[in-house]
């Protein structure tokens, strides 16, 4: 019988606890607080980033990783900022949407797929969206308690 702990590999099944934070250290989410996670590595329940992080990661590891900005969810995007018709938001919105500034829209994409966008400004007949991550861009702390690797 092999003493050697398991190490995590792309294909690893994982029980673990992970915080993602800023890094003046306000939680962004966590479940050291409650139930531990549990994940099967490449099927994208992670952002690839912080899968790579984690390869080669013995069971029972604890770690903090600070990761620079724009590497946890890539940098922010200029061109992602876009102007979209108040016909189009009023075509993916319920019948009352009262928007406000800073509110996260769901649109239907082209194809059947989902996109969603932080109103940044809205007017009568048009209104500006961020379409970027919420997190690209911004330096952030990733840590993790590895419970179980299979």
């Amino acid at each position: 019988m092999s003493t050697e702990q398991p190490v995590v590999t792309a294909s690893s099944y994982l029980t673990l606890n992970y915080r993602l934070a800023s890094l003046d250290g306000a939680d962004i989410v966590t479940t050291f607080a409650t139930t531990p996670a549990t994940l099967l590595m490449g099927q994208g329940q992670l952002a690839p980033v912080l899968e790579e992080l984690l390869i080669g990661l013995p069971e029972g590891t604890h770690k903090t990783f600070e990761l620079e900005p724009g590497v946890g969810f890539g940098p922010r995007n200029p061109e992602l900022i876009r102007e979209v018709s108040r016909a189009t938001l009023d075509a993916n919105s319920a019948p009352d949407a009262d928007y406000k500034i800073g509110d996260l829209v769901d649109f239907a994409a082209p194809g059947g797929g989902r996109f969603a966008g932080i109103l940044r400004e809205l007017g009568a007949e048009t209104c500006v969206f961020d379409f970027n991550h919420p997190l690209a861009g911004q330096p952030l702390k990733f840590e993790v308690q590895l419970i179980s690797v299979l």
